[in-house]
């Protein structure tokens, strides 16, 4: 499930699909491997919840992706969807008093 080259996808699609699914297993069996809980994993996987450094750790142990890899694809994924706000952040302009 492709967003295009503008639109970064969220690591946990990636991850289920591309580590997950790709070797058979489900979300209990995943979670079971990596000692975390299934909704926690879950959360992940369908983009309710960031990848945190330490899940991106533990997938790294298990599964042998690329920790630096994962948290940058979330930090992509942040970034864009942070500047899809821009409109609704209203601050004010520093201006240095002379």
């Amino acid at each position: 499930m492709s967003k295009g080259i503008f639109e970064p996808i969220h690591p946990g699609e990636v991850l289920r699909e591309d580590v997950l699914a790709a070797a058979g297993l489900s979300v209990a069996r995943a979670a079971e491997i990596l000692g975390v809980g299934r909704p926690a994993l879950s959360a992940v996987l369908n983009g309710r919840a960031s990848l945190s450094p330490e899940m991106a750790l533990r997938f790294e142990k298990a599964f042998g992706i690329s920790m630096d890899l994962m948290l940058k694809m979330q930090l992509q994924y942040d970034i864009a969807k942070t500047r899809k706000m821009t409109k609704t952040i209203k601050v004010q302009k520093y201006r240095k008093v002379a």
